[in-house]
């Protein structure tokens, strides 16, 4: 080797451990998650049942108009190194309707997937996927809510058979199952029993969905349950 090959050789070495020596010094330093202190378990390492308790105390306290959770810079710097949200929601994109606000739950604590009309697609189902096989959550909750305009759209739109615009027509498409469902049964109120099947319709897609929810529900790992938050009283009630 040439002299000034080996110099190069000699800095570009001396440089990497300096490097590598630095990361390691910034990785030992880093924040340790809140769940991880002093060898404490995640908050999520629960099971199914306690984390419905949990979340739907947190409603309960909602409803009340006398929420825990006030302070939402607790915890910024721990949770920079990790997330271990107790439950996934599919929610609805409604405006009106907030899990995190609902439920009485910090950031953090839910991983929320939102889409108009609260149905399950791909992408939506991938979501839900990660937050099973990754975050470890041990509830997923596919949440509806009163006056659903996504399933008072598609009631209309089948009534009528109008066609709406852009990519409207696929959340149709998504939602019609759950409209035709529910008719059969003739119900005094068409809309309220078509957004109580949407999300039943929903829990039977993610309850039986493969690869991965299907067997963490199998496994008894996770719990896969529906509900219904009430716009006017901020209640939520399962289905």
């Amino acid at each position: 080797m040439c002299n000034l090959c080996y110099r190069r050789a000699s800095t570009l070495s001396r440089r990497g451990l300096l490097g590598a020596g630095a990361a390691l010094l910034g990785a030992a330093v880093l924040p340790v998650p809140a769940a991880f202190a002093q060898g404490a378990a995640p908050q999520n390492a629960i099971s199914p049942d306690e984390a419905l308790k949990r979340i739907m105390e947190g409603n309960a306290r909602y409803a009340a108009n006398a929420p825990a959770n006030k302070d939402y810079s607790a915890g910024r710097a721990a949770r920079v190194s990790g997330q271990y949200p107790v439950a996934a929601i599919l929610s609805c994109a409604d405006s009106r309707v907030s899990p995190e606000l609902a439920f009485d739950q910090g950031p953090g604590d839910l991983f929320v997937v939102r889409v108009a009309g609260n149905f399950v697609n791909d992408d939506g189902l991938a979501s839900i996927e990660y937050a099973v096989k990754f975050l470890g959550v041990p509830l997923v909750m596919v949440l509806g809510h009163t006056n659903c305009g996504a399933v008072d759209a598609t009631i209309k739109v089948l009534k009528d058979g109008a066609r709406l615009p852009g990519h409207l027509q696929e959340m149709i498409r998504d939602i019609k199952p759950a409209v035709e469902t529910a008719k059969k049964s003739k119900p005094e109120n068409l809309l309220s029993a078509a957004i109580e099947e949407n999300v039943r319709l929903g829990v039977r897609r993610l309850t039986t969905a493969k690869p991965i929810v299907a067997q963490f529900v199998r496994d008894q790992k996770i719990k896969v349950v529906g509900a219904n938050y009430d716009l006017a009283s901020g209640k939520v009630g399962l289905i």
